[in-house]
């Protein structure tokens, strides 16, 4: 792009009225004509409540100015690059001294047949380009107009002119009972305390809630970025709200960072890949130029740029698709999945995931700080943590994707990814203490394709620490696996999701939770969880991590322990048939967490004291400790957040190539 992009994206209240003019409407390339009705119907009272915008400026940061100069088109539109990203609709949320508003939306018509849209894959999966995304139709669209203006009386003057056409109807509807649902039990006193701590770190944008803070310390004198709005950290954050019952906030959140997808922003003048999603975002308040007093609420997205290390990362889309899915199983409303702009938004993930390259596993490659762990730690490559969260997201994807002639080839690839990366991982990531004595005896040099060693692995990589702490039943998957590496460490994040996502089978699964169940002291201590173990120390501390001051031995990433990923574990447990093991853990939790009051994560061997750089009354820890509590009350709304194993992935071999020389991959062990 010539010009950076800029977002201004605001929700009106529900009462506004709509003006609708849409005739010769050709957005995504359909006209007005050949609209569902079906669809129109399922633009409920929250879509109305959460309408966003992309605008194009020469300002970096998101925002829509409140005048239209004579260089800018109607739609505040100034690059043909705006077709590629679902955008669709333009508005300005002005606020002045005298407290009154003034909203006005240009929106192009998109209520339409989601399943027939202009779509292309441009490519088979086989293919050097996987697929092509566009827009037909630029902006050739009537707009459909919505204004509200209030008086300093407090009095709402509306307008309504309305074109009719059979082929559209709009009303709105709310969720059925998602505020109607009552606590089956009194919360206890920690309960209440989390609870109010969550709602004061909601952010708002325009009125409407949009996420929630990382840490709302109100003695923090120095936040960094701990007051921007995470799309990992906000995760346990929308389940905590999904299960209460209240969905508006989460979907306010998928829509918001849906538009702030695939942005311009640079490093060094490198643009990233196109439907990348931010790490985080601000909402601020910028003045309006030549206004007296006047200022206007932006969104402001961080890609990496002004992160430690200048890491973009991989796991934000990934966390996004499963959020999606979460959302329509808590919720019941699925028609936000089958929007164009979603349907979009999901795609334009999976192809910068699928993407051909130069890597011949089917893990995705990526480098250190690029996850929950987003510092330097020795996990560049293919780490564990981000394969399990790429196996849900396509798990996700398989079940939300709009099959149609555009999309089926996206859909096969995810299948054949599917099955080659499941049995990757089962076949070369698992270890007990067979497979260690097997490591133990491996050859070396080995070249063919019968090779039993297959990525060299020197039996003397084997740690003196694992010999003596696998036990003698139940294993792990270990953290990472390179040509001549592998990374013993246990990353309790990526185990747990192998389990959730049935990454792994059914016996590594149960093999997982009797590890932690036998390394109780190690894994959980005093505080549940270890992020990964043992820590990095002496001299492999001072070689891998660079000497990091905040990742010394058994603090932060470096073998501390972290509340948060108590919810994680809770599912894990819920799904094997142990919840007893779930609240072991949360018990052990309450003993403490609410009188350090919430602390990001714990130092030391057996995680007994704050950590000495953690934010206090972080709010992922906070939402992780009540979605725990809710999961164990209502297993049955756990059973929509994970995944039991499929078979038919299991028939798959994508790398039967017969003509090459090459054998079969044996689906035995997989399927055991």
């Amino acid at each position: 792009m010539s010009s950076s992009s800029s977002i201004g994206i605001c929700t009106m209240k529900p009462s506004c009225r709509i003006l609708i003019s849409y005739k010769g409407s050709s957005i995504f390339g359909v006209s007005p004509h050949r609209t569902n009705p079906s669809v129109a119907r399922n633009l409920s009272k929250s879509q109305f409540k959460s309408i966003y915008c992309r605008s194009y400026s020469s300002s970096q940061i998101l925002g829509h100015k409140g005048s239209v100069g004579p260089s800018r088109r109607a739609f505040c539109v100034s690059d043909q690059g705006w077709s590629q990203y679902g955008s669709i609709s333009s508005i300005c949320c002005v606020h002045n001294l005298k407290g009154s508003k003034r909203g006005i939306l240009v929106i192009p018509r998109i209520a339409s047949d989601t399943r027939n849209q202009s779509t292309s894959v441009g490519a088979h999966v086989n293919e050097k380009g996987f697929e092509r995304i566009y827009v037909q139709g630029g902006l050739n669209v009537k707009p459909l107009v919505i204004e509200r203006i209030e008086t300093g009386l407090g009095v709402v003057e509306e307008r309504e002119d309305r074109v009719e056409d059979d082929n559209l109807s709009v009303h709105t509807e709310s969720f059925t009972g998602l505020n109607e649902r009552k606590d089956e039990r009194e919360l206890s006193e920690i309960e209440k305390e989390a609870w109010k701590l969550l709602r004061s770190a909601v952010v708002n944008y325009c009125g409407a809630p949009v996420g929630t803070v990382a840490a709302n310390d109100p003695a923090d004198k120095q936040p960094l970025n701990y007051d921007q709005v995470f799309i990992r950290d906000f995760i346990p954050s929308a389940l905590a709200f999904l299960l209460k019952g209240e969905g508006e906030i989460v979907k306010n959140f998928l829509l918001h960072t849906l538009q702030l997808q695939s942005w311009e922003k640079t490093v060094d003048c490198h643009s990233p890949g196109q439907g990348l999603m931010p790490a985080s975002f601000k909402v601020r308040s910028v003045p309006l130029d030549g206004s007296d007093g006047a200022f206007e609420e932006v969104l402001d997205p961080d890609f990496g740029e002004s992160a430690i290390g200048r890491v973009a990362p991989v796991d934000s889309g990934l966390w996004w698709i499963i959020l999606l899915r979460a959302y329509g199983k808590l919720t019941g409303d699925y028609s936000l999945q089958e929007r164009v702009d979603v349907q979009t938004g999901m795609r334009l993930i999976l192809n910068l995931c699928l993407s051909d390259g130069f890597d011949m596993f089917p893990s995705l490659l990526v480098t250190d700080g690029s996850c929950m762990i987003d510092r330097r730690m020795g996990i560049h490559g293919h780490p564990l943590e981000i394969q399990a969260l790429f196996f849900s997201a396509l798990r996700c994807s398989r079940e939300m994707l709009i099959v149609n002639d555009g999309t089926k080839k996206l859909a096969a690839a995810i299948n054949n990814r599917l099955s080659a990366l499941s049995f990757h991982i089962r076949e070369y990531y698992w270890v007990d203490m067979s497979k260690i004595n097997e490591i133990y005896r491996y050859k070396t040099e080995e070249y063919s394709t019968n090779a039993i060693n297959k990525f060299n692995i020197y039996p003397d990589q084997i740690p003196s620490w694992l010999m003596d702490w696998i036990p003698e039943t139940g294993g792990y998957l270990i953290g990472n696996l390179q040509p001549a590496h592998m990374d013993f460490r246990f990353f309790t994040l990526g185990n747990l999701w192998a389990i959730v996502s049935s990454l792994g089978t059914q016996q590594q699964n149960e093999g997982i939770l009797s590890l932690i169940e036998k390394k109780w002291d190690d894994l959980v201590g005093h505080m549940p969880m270890k992020i990964c173990y043992p820590a990095l120390e002496s001299e492999e501390w001072r070689i891998i991590t660079g000497s990091d001051p905040k990742n010394t031995p058994w603090s932060y990433h470096n073998g501390g322990s972290w509340p948060t990923l108590l919810w994680q574990f809770t599912l894990a447990c819920i799904k094997m048939g142990k919840p007893d093991l779930a609240r072991r853990a949360v018990d052990l939790a309450e003993e403490r967490i609410s009188a350090d009051q919430w602390p990001e994560y714990y130092d030391t061997r057996s995680g007994r004291f704050i950590g000495k750089q953690a934010r206090l009354f972080q709010t992922w820890t906070i939402a992780g400790y009540l979605t725990s509590k809710m999961l164990l009350e209502k297993p049955e709304m756990a059973s929509q957040l994970f995944w039991e194993e499929d078979y038919e992935l299991l028939e798959m071999c994508v790398c039967a190539l017969n003509k090459s020389g090459r054998k079969k991959c044996s689906r035995s062990s997989s399927r055991s």
